[in-house]
């Protein structure tokens, strides 16, 4: 995702269509594939004093989700004795945490490729959408499991330079091309039928259900179920609030979800136009009840107002991130560790970050109105510090 999908297409196909299409026993040498150089985080050792209030912070809020991160990476190499660590320190005792986090890891600052310390903080929360696994009058926007015919190609094997990235493709007759975009899905997509897991009664909420990345549904019978990410359809995410800003619909200091949902209501014949906007598209997965909360990127629950999205090609997932912003729409300090263990579409570059708020309408109202300038720091395990520039 380093890399804009829909700009690169066809800067790798050749390589899909060698892969596809090469029978002999000993296969041709891969053809050149011109790669945009990788993006270099910066970093900065600092000194524990210098994070904000690091000396005097209660850390017993972020344990919970530090151990969620054990539960994904204790088993790496790196993250083994750390995690053995840990099942030593007292849960409820911040000092102890402190020291832990002092004695295993090292904190590094992140910078900007411009050496600038500030970037965008955004949150993002689990909203509630009205539905059903039926379509009716009232329900017809549909919620849509990952499709049959989307190719998911992961090009690493061959190039490890784009380690990380795959391309989203679909046949059509023996050419590989990109898999439909928003409009074209909207438009109603044959393959598509079937694959529909939810109706919905609101397409506004249902596209910013899909900037969440998941979210719950509660039926007409009352019942709630929990939906995931499964997939994307492989075209970038643009925003409809920078369109929105564009168009001269809204002023930049308004476009928050709210304003962009009024807008919406007061405008339902150019909605859609509005949405195909952005050619991103989310498909989605039922999950357990018993899940306590939606799954990040790391494979592990979110916990509540302690775990970060993040851009994982400067910052890996599961490490602790010093953050320090403000309270959304004011200047309160906000100043806390949390976890990168998730990411997002729209979440790409060094010093940017999303906040997960949890569920509910008081997580809507913060996550919708969030556009904070903040500083990270990211703490990593001895052992696995990254290469200063």
């Amino acid at each position: 995702m380093a890399l804009d999908l829909k700009r690169h297409f066809w800067l790798v196909l050749p390589a899909i269509i060698l892969l596809a299409a090469c029978q002999t026993k000993i296969p041709p040498k891969p053809p050149r594939i011109e790669i945009p150089p990788a993006v270099t985080p910066t970093y900065m050792l600092n000194k524990w004093t210098d994070i904000p209030d690091w000396t005097s912070l209660d850390l017993t809020p972020s344990w919970s989700a530090f151990q969620q991160t054990c539960r994904a990476l204790r088993y790496k190499t790196r993250w083994l004795a750390v995690c053995v660590a840990a099942d030593k320190i007292d849960a409820n005792t911040s000092a102890a945490q402190r020291n832990f986090y002092e004695a295993w890891f090292t904190p590094y600052q992140v910078l900007n490729s411009d050496g600038s310390d500030h970037g965008l903080i955004t949150g993002y929360y689990e909203p509630l959408l009205l539905g059903s696994r039926h379509k009716s009058d009232r329900f017809r926007y549909p919620i849509y499991s990952a499709p049959d015919d989307m190719l998911v190609v992961d090009l690493s094997e061959v190039y490890p330079q784009l380690k990380g990235l795959r391309l989203r493709g679909r046949l059509e007759g023996k050419k590989v091309v990109p898999y439909f975009n928003r409009a074209e899905i909207d438009a109603d997509v044959s393959s598509l039928l079937g694959h529909e897991l939810f109706w919905v009664e609101n397409a506004v909420e249902l596209f910013f259900l899909q900037i969440q990345g998941s979210g719950r549904i509660e039926l007409e019978d009352g019942r709630r179920v929990k939906i995931g990410y499964a997939e994307q359809n492989g075209h970038p995410y643009v925003s409809i609030g920078k369109k929105l800003i564009e168009m001269g619909e809204l002023k930049p200091e308004e476009a928050s979800m709210q304003a962009i949902k009024n807008w919406a209501e007061t405008n339902p014949e150019r909605l859609l136009i509005l949405l195909d906007q952005n050619p991103s598209y989310i498909f989605f997965r039922e999950l357990p009840d018993t899940l306590s909360a939606p799954l990040g990127a790391l494979g592990v629950p979110l916990t509540s107002e302690y775990s970060l999205a993040v851009d994982p090609h400067i910052i890996p997932l599961g490490v602790p991130v010093f953050l320090s912003t403000t309270m959304p729409n004011s200047q309160i300090p906000l100043n806390r560790l949390m976890y990168a263990q998730d990411t997002g579409g729209a979440i790409r570059g060094a010093v940017r970050a999303d906040f997960f708020w949890g569920f509910g309408e008081l997580a809507a109202i913060h996550a919708g109105s969030m556009k904070q300038s903040g500083k990270m720091w990211v703490l990593f395990p001895k052992g696995m510090e990254p290469t200063l520039n």
